[in-house]
């Protein structure tokens, strides 16, 4: 068996979690390395402020580092309060005064995405558009088009009603199409969201909208095929979605 100086000269040298697992080695380990002496070394490391004080802010310097330094397991969502199957989205896009598109698309319809790219579609988008990350996607019937030199002047309003309530809010207000990524043939807007004020630290949260387009090399023009909204700087999943929709100044 190791000894004890040993030990006492090692356990210092050690993190948290290797110094965890010496405490289920046996009892004589265990008893060691639940000095606190050990634990205080670690939070010295982790939070060297704190180890100014004369007594621990808790019982002891293992609990403090056993409380604030683990690994924090995410709880799960509480179901939404609404779904999509309540919802439906009010989506026109301009170019100067001439409507390019205008559908209303049942929340259902939304939340199902793009499972098979058409083709002529680039690698890359096509990857994005099959992975397995939540998305929603609304496929372009008929499709249109867009001459390059005009997406500087191509807008679009999103609108999202609830059927329960009858209630209406917005999503995206007459933003531009300012950022094209041409390696993922994507032209996207962005507008900050208007929270309810029942929410009132919630703010600078953005609703993405992208045109999914394939170029047209003859024409020099965006064959647009498609239409997504994402959340993507705070929800990523359906459930996250429904919660932060749920959270909007519906009027």
């Amino acid at each position: 068996m190791v000894s004890e100086e040993v030990m006492k000269a090692v356990f210092p040298l050690l993190d948290g979690v290797d110094l965890a697992s010496c405490m289920v080695v046996c009892k004589q380990w265990r008893d060691l390395a639940r000095d606190d002496y050990f634990w205080k070394c670690l939070c010295a490391k982790r939070w060297p402020s704190i180890c100014k004080r004369r007594n621990p802010p808790t019982s002891s310097y293992y609990k403090l580092y056993q409380t604030f330094y683990r690994r924090q397991h995410h709880k799960p969502l509480l179901p939404p309060r609404i779904s999509f199957d309540d919802l439906e989205f009010f989506i026109d896009i301009w170019a100067e005064n001439r409507l390019l598109f205008s559908e209303v698309v049942p929340g259902s319809v939304l939340q199902q995405g793009t499972k098979i790219s058409p083709s002529g579609v680039c690698e890359m988008l096509k990857c994005h558009l099959e992975g397995s990350e939540f998305k929603m996607t609304l496929p372009v019937e008929p499709r249109f088009k867009i001459p390059l030199s005009q997406t500087e002047t191509v807008s679009i309003s999103v609108l999202v009603g609830r059927k329960d309530s009858n209630k209406v809010a917005y999503v995206i207000n007459k933003s531009m199409f300012d950022y094209i990524d041409w390696s993922l043939f994507r032209a996207s807007a962005f507008e900050y969201l208007d929270i309810s004020p029942a929410y009132r630290f919630l703010s600078g949260i953005r609703a993405w909208i992208s045109l999914l387009f394939m170029e047209d090399g003859d024409e020099g023009a965006m064959d647009v095929f498609g239409i997504q909204l994402d959340f993507c700087d705070v929800a990523n999943s359906k459930e996250e979605v429904l919660w932060l929709l749920d959270m909007l100044d519906w009027k």
